[in-house]
């Protein structure tokens, strides 16, 4: 049985979210590729992108990164993990923006430190998801 929670309960819980964890329900990496991908085409035709886009391209570049670093030396996956970096500070500026999000409160500092907001956010999102179901 799920308990609803909060964004903020989640979010700015200390302890962090395993990529396990935070994924072992999620859609494939292909589904989740071709999401973002129609997602962005949405964009390009004058609609802003919001969370939902900004959560699922993180999540999906952090998955893949993780995919890379498990298979290849640091050096052949830094440009994956780099990659994942961004996204992730992305989605951390737009939750700064739209739900008051501080990133000193919530001890977002280093990279791993938004990635795990990533995965703690999708997480969440999709514990949402199962609980509307």
């Amino acid at each position: 049985m799920h308990t609803a929670h909060t964004h903020h309960d989640h979010v700015t819980a200390t302890t962090a979210t395993t990529a396990t964890t935070a994924y072992e329900d999620a859609p494939s990496i292909v589904t989740e590729i071709a999401w973002v991908t129609r997602a962005t085409t949405d964009r390009f035709l004058g609609q802003e992108p919001d969370r939902e886009f900004w959560l699922r391209k993180a999540a999906v570049l952090d998955r893949i990164a993780i995919e890379e670093s498990a298979l290849y030396a640091p050096e052949v996956a830094a440009a994956a993990v780099s990659t994942s970096v961004l996204a992730a500070r992305r989605l951390v500026e737009a939750d700064v923006t739209h739900s008051g999000l501080s990133p000193r409160g919530s001890e977002l500092v280093t990279d791993d430190d938004h990635r795990d907001h990533v995965r703690r956010a999708y997480r969440q999102w999709l514990l949402a998801l199962t609980d509307q179901h």
